[in-house]
């Protein structure tokens, strides 16, 4: 069993990556996790939310992994309870007192280590399990031969959790301190301002012959300064079968503040793959429309992080083959979702960005072959004919046949020119 842990940022995310194909959900409280900018879930929506995910098969794992001080726990205690009422599958931790308030409120609630403890050894791993961790979300800098090992040292019973999709940090499993320093945003309580993603200008000191300073250079890479705390994004997708030979589990995907969208096609995508692998596992191979999906999305450069660091190459020349920065794939943006379907002749499309006869469009389904056409005619509810869609969220209809095949929550994307 591998399973497809998609992020749920919101009630609309929540519903779209498990329309998608997760196989469980991680999702936030309004406090103590580490996407204090996601939508989030409370007291009230969180028993609603469980309760729909597991009439539909689906696990649902709740964040607690800001690292608590003192004036927490009061908080933290009603928090807890309420994840325990909800009857929430897990939660997920990095604070051994966070840990422990678990155990002495909620002690039928399973733990997870969160990747921002840095489990980097096996005996690090054991400790979290002689505690009562029942699986381990990996640090970010193992590589695949490190977790082969580690995997092979540990009771079979703590399960072990790895991202292989998404934004990457460029500190050490999330111990960063620049959102601090300069906002006094802590990344380690949810609010990191991602002061890494900021263009910079480099300006190394020029010294003269007597070693005053004369001028500064700047190292520009383009026209908005270099990018050089930037990281690149993961993506494992042509490596599933070396993750499940070494031994994960679950397949995390990151982006709780990511759009829906965005959530629905990547979770779309490494779910045909994993059922792909399932069915044929000495032959997998990676399909074209699968990189087609994960390049349409919002990304930066893609790689394979550091699973791949304990080989012959450095690094930088790591990258799969689908990674390289001359990726010929154009970005592609959502400009409606499917919200019905009229008389089996028509879709009900909501807008998500303006649409115009003559649009090229391709059709993202939950499950099945995107299909690709042209929009020829616009009309609205009345069936009468209209030449744009202009108004945010705004209802309209195009002509489609057998319409009622089509599910609603399908996107129609469009390739930017």
């Amino acid at each position: 069993m591998i399973e497809l842990l998609a992020p749920a940022g919101d009630l609309e995310k929540f519903q779209k990556v498990i329309q998608y194909g997760a196989d469980a959900v991680y999702l936030g409280l309004n406090q103590f996790n580490l996407r204090a900018a996601g939508g989030n879930f409370d007291n009230r929506t969180l028993p609603q939310v469980i309760a729909e995910a597991h009439s539909k098969n689906v696990k649902v794992y709740v964040t607690l992994n800001s690292l608590a001080r003192d004036t927490d726990f009061s908080d933290l205690e009603i928090a807890i309870k309420d994840i325990a009422d909800a009857k929430a599958d897990a939660v997920i931790i990095s604070d051994p007192g966070v840990m422990q308030l678990v155990k002495d409120i909620a002690p039928e609630i399973d733990i997870h280590i969160s990747t921002q403890s840095s489990v980097l050894n096996s005996k690090t791993a054991k400790f979290w399990y002689d505690q009562g961790a029942t699986r381990i979300i990996l640090a970010r800098e193992l590589s695949l031969k490190e977790i082969r090992e580690f995997r092979k040292a540990l009771p079979k019973d703590l399960e072990l959790e790895a991202f292989v999709h998404g934004a990457m940090c460029m500190s050490y499993s999330g111990r960063c301190l620049l959102s601090d320093y300069y906002n006094k945003r802590s990344a380690n309580r949810g609010a990191c301002t991602q002061p890494c993603r900021w263009n910079y200008e480099v300006e190394p000191l020029l010294l003269t012959e007597q070693g005053h300073k004369d001028r500064p250079l700047i190292l520009e890479q383009d026209e908005n300064g270099s990018y050089l705390m930037s990281s690149s994004d993961l993506c494992m997708i042509e490596y599933i079968p070396e993750l499940v030979e070494a031994g994960i589990v679950s397949f995390k995907i990151e982006g709780r503040t990511k759009s829906a969208f965005y959530a629905s096609t990547i979770v779309k995508t490494y779910r045909e793959a994993i059922d792909y692998y399932l069915q044929n596992p000495d032959n997998y191979q990676v399909k074209d429309e699968w990189l087609e999906n994960l390049n349409h999305t919002v990304h930066r450069h893609y790689d394979t992080g550091f699973f791949f660091q304990d080989t012959a190459q450095p690094l930088a020349e790591q990258d799969a083959k689908i990674h390289a920065e001359k990726t010929l794939y154009k970005q592609a943006k959502v400009i409606a979702e499917v919200r019905d379907q009229l008389n089996n002749e028509y879709l009900v499309l909501e807008q998500k960005n303006k649409v115009e006869p003559g649009t090229k469009v391709d059709l993202i389904m939950p499950k099945g072959d995107t299909l690709h056409f042209e929009i020829t005619e616009l009309f609205d509810l009345n069936k009468n004919e209209i030449d744009s869609t202009p108004h945010p969220k705004m209802l309209f209809l195009i002509p489609f046949p057998d319409a009622e095949l089509i599910p609603k929550g399908s996107y129609l994307r469009q390739l930017e020119q």
